[in-house]
């Protein structure tokens, strides 16, 4: 062409039918978007991430700063746009900031959609399944640990033992090795325990929860696994789904 000529066409336009789910995820962590494309990727949902800022370490004042971008970044995904259902990605700083206030800040960008978080969608799974004996792995220093232990006893749960590498960092977090969760995992007493708990969006632990349920006869809820878990089902997605769990095997 010696000179720009452009050629019209008509495009068909279709609107998809896939439920969408937004996922607020902390600008620290580096696992739980994997973990969400790693399990929905064949199914009929649409999901949209936007990073919130975070610093480290895990603190009080860090998690409640957080809080204050809540609104902002839920607006931002999709703007003016419909989504089903919105995950805050943050297990701590559900506990910390307080469940009330996330949704209320979220509602305010996104008042159609329905919320859930990791916490919050453990203890629906912990409850499902009738497990209220429960033994605790976090990564997270001892204040948050002490603040994770008091949020499971008010729900209700007897907390059998609580273990945590007690890292502050989620650098450090998102590299312990499937061996080292492996070991630590197998070695938690389970007497009298009804299900493990695992804590924080970025543990790289979901694909080795089912090689440890059937080690240890014993279900295993994490947080991205729950997350996702009670974000399918919110978007009326209730297919069983295998490798990742006894969770996602339930209706």
């Amino acid at each position: 062409m010696d000179s720009f000529n452009q050629n019209n066409f008509k495009a068909n336009l279709r609107d998809t039918n896939f439920s969408r789910i937004g996922i607020i995820t902390l600008s620290t962590d580096f696992t739980i978007e994997q973990d969400f494309r790693k399990i929905c990727h064949n199914l009929p949902v649409d999901l949209f991430f936007n990073r919130i800022p975070f610093l480290n370490p895990l603190t009080h004042e860090n998690y409640m700063r957080m809080a204050d971008h809540l609104t902002e970044t839920t607006n931002q995904i999709l703007p003016k746009e419909k989504i089903q259902v919105v995950a805050y990605g943050c297990t701590s700083g559900t506990i910390e900031i307080g469940e009330k206030r996330i949704r209320s800040e979220i509602y305010k960008a996104k008042p159609d959609a329905l919320i859930t978080t990791p916490i919050t969608a453990a203890v629906k799974a912990l409850k499902l399944l009738n497990h209220n004996k429960i033994a605790v792995l976090t990564p997270y220093p001892k204040d948050v640990n002490v603040k994770v232990y008091e949020y499971l006893i008010d729900s209700g749960f007897e907390i059998k033992s609580f273990s945590s590498f007690n890292l502050n960092y989620d650098t450090e977090i998102a590299k312990v090795t499937h061996d080292s969760l492996m070991q630590t995992i197998s070695s938690i007493d389970l007497t009298d325990v009804d299900s493990i708990f695992v804590s924080c969006t970025a543990l790289k632990v979901i694909d080795i929860i089912e090689t440890l349920e059937s080690k240890l006869s014993t279900d295993i809820i994490s947080s991205n696994q729950a997350i996702i878990w009670d974000s399918l089902r919110l978007s009326n997605i209730n297919q069983k789904i295998d490798g990742f769990g006894n969770l996602f095997k339930l209706h």
